[in-house]
């Protein structure tokens, strides 16, 4: 039996070995009717219980005299065998229902397709719904938040104790020799969310990958570890994986020793709407709660000293804009009061492009296509999985290794383009490498192409007063000729790689001939087949505190309002040259040590 989709296929088999354990009421506050909750006044109410609100949720109750309220608009994680598995991850993203099942609008620079917007409807957000990639960037990326904001509390230095606050570095299922693979010197073994190199190997794969960092050591250069803030070169991958299972905010944050506290309570099903009951204090715009709808009913939780909005790129914006912040005349158009003038919300939005069109035929049979390809060898996989939590389902279904790399400098200025990187040390582009063909029989490979600094922007707003309807999500890609730059300078310089003499006897022929493409036509494939790596940031971006754009302080107060706060993805001014789960962690940790401080 073959599956051409690793994406749908291992729904074609059986899920009966499923244990137990997981279907095992969980005794806990979390709670799934509005009706079971003691009440809905609360110190703080947190919007959205993913990434970051978790994290918040956590840090706020370590004081008792705290009490904190998350609304989730989403499902429970609790027995979702899909997120628990880390090889079922492309699984999870194929299934509606737990997916907010956006799309963007048509996309000029994609020759007007539209794209799937991947958003976790489930608690954990993203981090219960993701590929499980732990990157946290370069210590340039933070150090121009730092810049932009004028806090030199969102620098790399600064930053660094919130990276070792939130991991717990974990030996991988397998056990395996991990000198070599990373610097324990740059990782903490005292957080709360797991990272773990890969508990399975792919042995001939990842050999004839560092033998090309040997042979090609000036452009492909080996890293030991590319998340020490200087992530330049070949390194292996690290992952948000514990003991084989998925690592969320769910399962680390809302663990059973922290979601017994008394004084936190997580209720599923509510999605905010708005936030209501505004006065004026100060001169600043003070909300008393936030509106939630429940199976089409309307609920208030009232705030007493903040309310948090945590709901990430996409949601948060809404809110804000259905609540009267935003800009002025698109909300009159509307008929929504407008109570905060603030052009920015719902701009600035920034996500990663990526092209996947390298791919090789090979002659090894020792490749995820196996695997998707024959049935006998995908249960006996889910078999050990399910009886010792190790083997190949131990690991996320992607990428053995990450690089990160730059384009010749000289080359932007060739062009007349500014370099859109944060520094010397900062990568343009990554590439993921893929023990994978996709193809529905016979081996492959391939090697995706990420541009990290996209120059492009877009935008989320609302075309409709009624906080249910979903709103206009557009990623602006490749709108900057520099984007499309990046990419097509970035496939010589990739194909290069697989010319290294380790490749020789391995590779049986390119997929497509990437190498004899004009410009022209290589662009053209860009356009028509690039897509999202789901890295969506900064659509209520903060800046300095006196700054005529953004939506929120360094503080990441909202700017014209009174105990309103936004911590989450949005609030990046720059997406990081990174997959964006540690930096919204990160963000996440500092910003909870902000609102204790204001409080305590």
């Amino acid at each position: 039996m073959a599956c051409t989709s690793p994406g749908l296929c291992s729904a074609m088999f059986t899920r009966a070995l499923v244990t137990l354990a997981y279907l095992v009421p969980c005794f806990c506050k979390i709670y799934e009717n509005v009706a079971d909750l003691p009440g809905l006044s609360y110190d703080f109410v947190i919007v959205g219980g993913g990434a970051a609100g978790n994290v918040v949720a956590n840090r706020l109750t370590e004081n008792p005299k705290f009490s904190v309220l998350v609304l989730e608009a989403g499902l429970s994680n609790e027995g979702v065998i899909d997120s628990i598995v880390p090889f079922f991850d492309a699984d999870l993203l194929a299934q509606p229902i737990y997916d907010w099942n956006y799309t963007t609008v048509p996309q000029p620079g994609l020759n007007g397709r539209n794209i799937a917007i991947q958003r976790a409807f489930m608690l954990g957000g993203c981090t219960s719904h993701n590929f499980m990639v732990y990157t946290r960037g370069s210590a340039e990326d933070y150090d121009r938040f730092a810049a932009v904001t004028g806090d030199p509390g969102w620098s790399w230095d600064r930053l660094l104790p919130y990276f070792f606050k939130n991991e717990k570095w974990t030996e991988p299922a397998d056990h395996h020799d991990t000198q070599g693979q990373f610097n324990r010197t740059v990782h903490s073994t005292k957080g709360i969310n797991s990272v773990s190199l890969a508990g399975f190997q792919w042995p001939i794969f990842s050999q004839h990958v560092i033998e090309a960092t040997r042979e090609l050591p000036e452009e492909w250069p080996f890293n030991l570890d590319t998340n020490s803030g200087n992530p330049l070169g070949v390194g292996w991958l690290q992952s948000t994986i514990g003991g084989g299972k998925r690592s969320s905010s769910a399962t680390s944050y809302l663990g059973p020793q922290f979601i017994r506290r008394k004084n936190l309570h997580v209720l599923l099903h509510a999605q905010a709407t708005k936030l209501v009951n505004p006065s004026h204090i100060g001169g600043k715009v003070a909300f008393g709660g936030v509106q939630f709808s429940q199976d089409g009913v309307l609920f208030t939780a009232k705030a007493a000293k903040e309310i948090i909005l945590s709901a990430g790129a996409v949601g948060t914006p809404s809110i804000l804009l259905h609540s009267g912040i935003g800009d002025r005349t698109t909300l009159t158009s509307l008929g929504i009061k407008s109570l905060i003038h603030l052009p920015s919300v719902g701009r600035n939005a920034s996500d990663q492009p990526t092209f996947n069109a390298a791919q090789w035929l090979v002659n090894s049979t020792q490749t995820l296509d196996s695997i998707y390809q024959n049935t006998t060898l995908f249960n006996e996989a889910y078999g050990e999985w399910n009886r010792t939590h190790t083997g190949l389902f131990a690991t996320q279904g992607g990428p053995t290794h990450l690089a990160w790399l730059r384009l010749d400098p000289e080359s932007f200025a060739a062009n007349n383009f500014t370099d859109p990187s944060a520094g010397p040390n900062s990568p343009h582009f990554q590439v993921i490498f893929i023990p994978l063909g996709f193809q529905a029989t016979g081996n492959g490979i391939t090697a995706g192409i990420i541009v990290v600094n996209p120059v492009s922007r877009g935008s989320v707003t609302i075309n409709s007063s009624n906080p249910l309807d979903s709103p206009i999500v557009d990623f602006g890609f490749l709108q900057s000729e520099i984007d499309l730059f990046v990419i097509r300078q970035a496939v010589p310089k990739l194909l290069q790689f697989f010319k290294a003499s380790t490749w020789k006897n391995y590779l049986i022929a390119p997929v497509l001939d990437l190498e004899n493409l004009s410009d022209d036509a290589l662009d053209e494939l860009i356009r028509n087949s690039a897509g999202s790596i789901s890295h969506f940031v900064g659509t209520a971006a903060m800046s300095a505190r006196n700054a005529s754009y953004g939506v929120v302080d360094p503080d990441l107060l909202i700017k014209g309002a009174k105990g309103l706060r936004i911590i989450d993805a949005s609030v990046f001014p720059f997406v990081p040259s990174a997959n964006t789960q540690a930096g919204t962690y990160v963000i996440a940790e500092r910003g909870a040590d902000l609102v204790k401080a204001s409080w305590e």
